[in-house]
C-alpha cells in the first residue's frame, strides 16, 4: 500500500474549492466594509467618493473568484503573489509595530495564503482525477 499514493478525492477538491471562495469572498467584503468605514468615519468623505474607493477591493475579490472559478492554479498563484507583496508593502511601507504586522497577517496575508493553498490542492486534484479517467 503505497502511502502517497495519487487517487481522486472529487469529495475534497470540491470542499478545497467551496472554502477557498469563502476565504476569498468574505476577504473581499471585509475590506470593502473596511475601506468604507475608513472614508466615511475618518477622512469624513462623502458616500460617492467612499463608494468610489471601495470599488478597489471589490474588483480585486470579484477579478480573484472569476480566476478561481476557471484557473484554479492561475488564482492559487496570484494569491501566494498577493500575499508575497502584501509583506513587501509593509516593509517599504514601514510598519514598524508588532501589532500592525500582526493585525495585516491576521485578517490579509494568512487568509490569501490559506485560499491560495487550497485553490492549488484543489487544482492539483483535479490533474489527478483527470488522469484517472
Amino acid at each position: 500500500m503505497e502511502i502517497m499514493a495519487r487517487t481522486c478525492k472529487s469529495e475534497r477538491m470540491n470542499f478545497q474549492r467551496l472554502i477557498a471562495r469563502l476565504f476569498v469572498a468574505a476577504g473581499g467584503l471585509f475590506w470593502v466594509a473596511a475601506v468604507l468605514g475608513m472614508d466615511l468615519g475618518y477622512r469624513d468623505k462623502g458616500i460617492v467618493e467612499a463608494a468610489g474607493t471601495a470599488m478597489i477591493p471589490l474588483l480585486i475579490t470579484v477579478a480573484a473568484l472569476a480566476i478561481g472559478w476557471f484557473y484554479e492554479n492561475l488564482a492559487g498563484l496570484l494569491l501566494l503573489v498577493g500575499a508575497v507583496g502584501a509583506v513587501a508593502w509593509g516593509v517599504f511601507a514601514g510598519w514598524g509595530e508588532l501589532g500592525i504586522w500582526w493585525l495585516m497577517a491576521g485578517v490579509l496575508i494568512a487568509p490569501t495564503v490559506i485560499a491560495g493553498i487550497l485553490f492549488l490542492a484543489a487544482g492539483r486534484m483535479q490533474r489527478i482525477c483527470e488522469l484517472q479517467e
